[in-house]
């Protein structure tokens, strides 16, 4: 039986020639075919249809604890394609492509479909309805209690009036005389006496009425109160069993014995499926909203001198508007690592990571100017800008990028019009670490691993970057090093996404024991401090204080040579506050305007417009050449989530291979089990003596690769 009403009576069963027509308010439940995926098809799932609400579970099993999705169908648009067929959709975030075992079975489907979405459309206007007429009637009575408060007003004034007149007569008579006008003072005394009694009946009637009313609203305006009270911690309870429910889940997966085969992903007739989230291999690494630095090869060839510089373009086609449930997809996240969550391209933006990594560099002159300081004070106020600068494309651009694949690489060759050539590559998967070399001609070099941690938090995202970035300068050896910093994404169930960076960074020279202090001061409504505010102080080996910088992330950075320190009052924390006497601030870094437009084009820097403009020559694993994610810039969201699917699948039967060899290769199946013997192509792991660090570092190759048109080593990942 493929349905069936849930009303507290026998089951409808398929053989019966006329099957009762679902009415409103009935439940409807029972088995479906619903359409996963490319690889698994269509596959048998338990609908349940209750309160306006289509939901669907693997098994009935499920239904106590684990749903796998939901459509609201107030909001929803119901089609029928075939005898069998038919499709739900809510506009682009949930669309379900289910199948009956017959056509006598879809029709029932759809008329209990169709009775519910009509009878929740109307609870939805009639509720709108309720609402408008519970704000007619609260302003109404705030008039009213005006009103009243007037009437309250006037009666006071006319007491303390007369309470003054019968004041006044009562002193006269008593320094009277017994004499023939003692009738006439005592006439004027009850009559002001009346007066005042009169007065304060009528304060006293309009107190009780005042009294009455509020009492009377008082009791509804309590009991909406208590609603919402309890629909909030109803809400939080939610969260908190999601939390744990996925906990429970993740416990049990790891101890599992045997990892599951199935496939994960959106599916490619554009739903955002979360069947297939209990799968361990999923795409590279997970951070929508860090910034990075990026690769070269330090003995690469020049560019020729009469090589026109290439015009980039200045526009991608507009992002699309299409609608996406976000707590549909981020209620199954609660608590767990963001790398191991496959998304649809909905969330994106047009660039893998690795490009977006690459726009650390949108600012390299302060790092040209900090190759020219002769001292090394100076010079390290230019790094420490630039480290700053690198987090002001983020405070628009709340799409993730897409995930690197493993062996992913990116190239950014800026030789002739910038004077640098960069290089990216994710080198390794679990965890997912992304390696990059950057090189100048005015004699810098910058490189970086990074490996990012997210998690979501139910009311908010954090990103926490893991690893150091480090900067050579060739002519007077200076070598430094700094870490990132959180960023944290707010607003993710409900309101408006908005992104903080908060913490603090040591810019250090391991040669001369400079250091540079930055404090990036979360953002806090009540603070009257400018928001995302930067502030830090340079410092030689020996402690002294020599500069100080100022400004925001977002929009400037100045410097200051200090001049003289003194201490001042105990800080808020108790500590003993230090005052710098400054010369005059210079700005040392301002952020370049959006282009026209960016609003529209991911709020795009005009850096990032030309990331992922095609080019030729670059190696066959380049993130220009990553077919989801051109899909995707083209505006073709559904074929971009499919392709993505088929890529990842792609990447997880290439890692089952790997580690088949490497159990092949080992002394013993379990020395070798679960191990991956992939190796980075153009990077290699060594320890760092200065910094005493253990990174990737660029090993050559690249850039003479492309020279000669040689990429026969390359995987073949898309």
């Amino acid at each position: 039986m493929l349905g069936g009403f849930d009303s507290g009576t026998q089951a409808v069963v398929m053989s019966e020639p006329k099957p009762p027509t679902p009415t409103p308010g009935d439940n409807y439940k029972g088995w479906l075919f619903k359409w996963t995926n490319y690889i698994k098809g269509y596959q048998r799932r338990w609908f349940v249809l209750s309160n306006g609400l289509l939901s669907y579970y693997r098994t009935q099993a499920e239904m106590g604890h684990t749903c796998r999705g939901t459509i609201n169908l107030a909001t929803a648009n119901i089609a029928v394609e075939d005898s069998c067929n038919f499709v739900i959709s809510n506009g682009g975030a949930q669309t379900y492509h289910l199948k009956a075992n017959s056509e006598v079975e879809r029709q029932r489907w759809i008329t209990a479909l169709e009775l519910a979405k009509a009878k929740a459309v109307r609870m939805q206007a009639e509720s709108g309805e309720r609402e408008h007429r519970y704000v007619k009637e609260f302003q109404s009575t705030l008039r009213t209690l005006n009103s009243k408060v007037e009437d309250l007003t006037t009666c006071n004034d006319l007491i303390v009036k007369h309470g003054s007149a019968l004041q006044r007569s009562l002193s006269e008579l008593e320094g009277i005389r017994v004499g023939g006008d003692m009738g006439e003072k005592i006439r004027q005394v009850t009559e002001r006496a009346t007066l005042f009694r009169i007065t304060s009946n009528a304060m006293i009637n309009a107190c009780r009425d005042f009294l009455s009313l509020a009492q009377s609203h008082s009791k509804r305006w309590q009991k909406a109160l208590h609603g919402e009270r309890d629909q909030r911690i109803r809400l939080e309870e939610t969260l908190e069993q999601l939390a744990k429910q996925h906990n429970h889940l993740e416990r049990a997966f790891r101890g599992a014995t045997v990892l599951p085969s199935s496939f994960s992903g959106v599916s490619g007739k554009g739903d955002a499926s979360d069947e297939d989230d209990d799968n361990e291999f999923f795409d590279a690494m997970e951070d929508p909203f860090d910034e990075l630095s990026l690769a070269s090869n330090p003995e690469s060839p020049q560019p020729l001198e009469l090589e026109p510089v290439r015009q980039r373009r200045t526009r991608i086609p507009d992002k699309p508007n299409y609608y996406l449930n976000l707590w549909s997809i981020m209620k199954n996240c609660i608590g767990k690592e963001l790398s191991k969550i496959p998304m649809p391209v909905n969330f994106n933006e047009p660039l893998s990571m690795l490009q977006r990594l690459s726009e650390d560099l949108e600012y390299y002159e302060l790092l040209d100017k900090a190759a020219k300081c002769q001292s090394s004070l100076e010079q390290m106020c230019y790094v420490a800008a630039f480290t700053v600068s690198s987090y002001s494309t983020t405070v628009h651009r709340t799409g993730k990028p897409f995930n690197p694949l493993l062996g992913e690489t990116f190239e950014l060759d800026r030789l002739s019009e910038c004077g640098y050539r960069s290089l990216c590559e994710q080198v390794s998967h679990h965890p997912p670490a992304a390696a990059h070399h950057a090189i100048s001609e005015k004699g810098w070099t910058l490189r970086q691993e990074i490996t990012l941690a997210s998690k979501f938090r139910g009311k908010y995202l954090s990103i926490m970057p893991l690893g150091s970035i480090q900067c050579l300068f060739d002519k007077s050896d200076n070598h430094y090093s700094w870490k990132k910093v959180t960023t944290t994404v707010h607003n993710i169930i409900v309101g408006k996404l908005w992104i903080d960076q908060s913490g603090e960074i040591d810019v250090v020279n391991h040669k001369t024991g400079d250091r540079c202090h930055l404090k990036f001061a979360p953002y806090s409504y009540f603070s009257r401090d400018v928001p995302r505010k930067v502030t830090g102080v340079v410092t030689d080996k020996d402690g002294k204080a020599h500069y100080v910088l100022s400004g925001t992330w977002d929009e400037k950075m100045e410097f200051s040579r200090i001049m003289q320190s003194s201490k001042g009052e105990n800080g808020t924390e108790g500590k003993q506050r230090t005052v710098y006497q400054t010369l005059k601030a210079k700005e040392i870094w301002t952020k370049n305007p959006l282009p026209e437009g960016a609003e529209n084009m991911y709020f795009f820097s005009s850096l990032a417009l030309t990331l992922n403009e095609p080019e030729e020559g670059v190696a066959p694993t380049d993130s220009r050449r990553r077919p989801d994610q051109r899909l995707m810039e083209d505006g073709r969201w559904d074929e971009a989530n499919a392709e993505k699917q088929r890529l990842e699948e792609k990447q997880r039967i290439t890692r089952r291979e790997r580690e088949r060899e490497a159990v092949k290769a080992a002394s013993s199946p379990e020395e070798g089990a679960h191990q991956d013997n992939y190796q980075a192509m153009w990077f290699e792991k060594l320890d760092d003596p200065v910094s005493g660090e253990t990174l990737h570092v660029y090993k050559g190759g690249y850039w003479e690769a492309k020279e000669q048109g040689s990429w026969d080593t390359c995987p073949d990942i898309f």
